[in-house]
């Protein structure tokens, strides 16, 4: 029987901190690129600004559209220490949240002299607060106050808050709901995409809120269910019924991201046609994962021990992955949500 230590033990790496990066590449497509043809075998490396000249011929990229939202909040408690909570997703009237340490039942926790959120209930590492405000008027609070939650490996980002607000956001975010960026789409510039459009090469748009699903760390239940934390997506009508055109008459999809892949995946039917358009996914991709609907990715280099290095497996093989990640690091790659990006096609 499979446990999750030995699981997460074969999707372990060491990696040095300097190749963490703390901040995006200026241009975003100045960022490094891995290419990696499972046709060929042939592994190669250049920028993101060159990705036209290795997507397939008539491909389509497929992106997630979400926007991260300031999701952090710092709040006082009652004995004057200070809490940090993560907004997780609105339940009802009440908010629930990830926070930095043990709240107690019925705990006041305050953020001004008329903003509050009282602990309502607790469960399997969360919480849920009732606040002193409407639920309704939760998008202006953390708007106004939230802070943007960028991962906890960027310990020494030079970036202000408002830096981060417009940097760890995709050019094309504009439907909030994440609390984390769709990484790989960060690369994407103006002149990338208009570079793209130039080569034929079509961009749709998808969403999916990016969530405890794609970042939180496996656990024992998500490996005995085969289900990740459920995550929000959608796809319109007519991005499906454009991506099954595109899929039916042979079109190369490529999906941007392992949001995107677990989107169309999740929408997929066993005929490979996108059927349910929304709703939540718990989908877990692992490495003998046959992709219904996705040909290839584009993805960043992810945090050790992770669903996401699962996920891109599923692509290219648990060995071949970590060779690729072996070259990456030779060649001085950064790496995770700001880090530099891979093709696999």
């Amino acid at each position: 029987m499979e446990t999750l230590e030995k699981l997460l033990g074969e999707y372990d790496y060491t990696l040095p901190k300097e190749l963490i990066a703390q901040k995006p590449a200026a241009p975003r497509d100045g960022a490094k690129l891995l290419i990696y043809d499972r046709k060929t075998g042939k592994t190669q490396v250049d920028t993101f600004s060159n990705l036209t000249k290795y997507l397939p011929k008539n491909a389509v990229v497929v992106f997630n559209e979400t926007k991260v939202i300031p999701a952090r909040l710092f709040l006082k408690k009652e004995t004057g220490g200070r809490v940090g909570i993560l907004f997780i997703e609105k339940v009802g009237e009440l908010i629930k949240v990830l926070a930095d340490r043990k709240l107690n039942p019925c705990a006041k926790l305050t953020l001004t002299s008329k903003i509050f959120f009282t602990v309502a209930d607790s469960g399997d590492k969360f919480y849920f607060l009732k606040p002193s405000f409407k639920i309704s008027e939760l998008p202006t609070v953390l708007g106004k106050y939230g802070k943007t939650p960028i991962p906890p490996y960027i310990k020494n980002s030079p970036l202000s808050e408002n830096q981060l607000r417009e940097q760890y956001q995709t050019i094309f975010a504009h439907k909030p709901g994440s609390v984390a960026a769709p990484t790989a789409s960060l690369h994407f510039t103006k002149r990338l995409l208009s570079k793209m459009k130039r080569a034929d090469i079509a961009a749709q748009f998808v969403t999916l809120h990016v969530n405890l699903g794609t970042f939180a760390p496996l656990t024992e239940k998500a490996l005995a269910d085969g289900k990740l934390h459920k995550e929000f997506y959608e796809i319109s009508p007519k991005t499906a019924d454009f991506l099954n055109k595109a899929k039916a008459s042979g079109r190369p999809i490529v999906a941007v991201g392992t949001t995107v892949v677990r989107t169309l995946e999740s929408a997929a039917d066993q005929n490979s046609k996108l059927e349910k358009l929304a709703g939540t996914t718990s989908l877990f991709i692992r490495e003998n994962y046959k992709p219904k609907f996705v040909d290839g990715l584009i993805t960043n280099f992810h945090v050790p021990r992770s669903s996401l290095l699962m996920l891109v497996s599923a692509f290219c093989g648990r060995e071949k992955l970590f060779e690729l990640y072996k070259k990456a690091q030779s060649e001085n790659f950064r790496f995770f949500s700001f880090g530099d990006g891979m093709l696999v096609i």
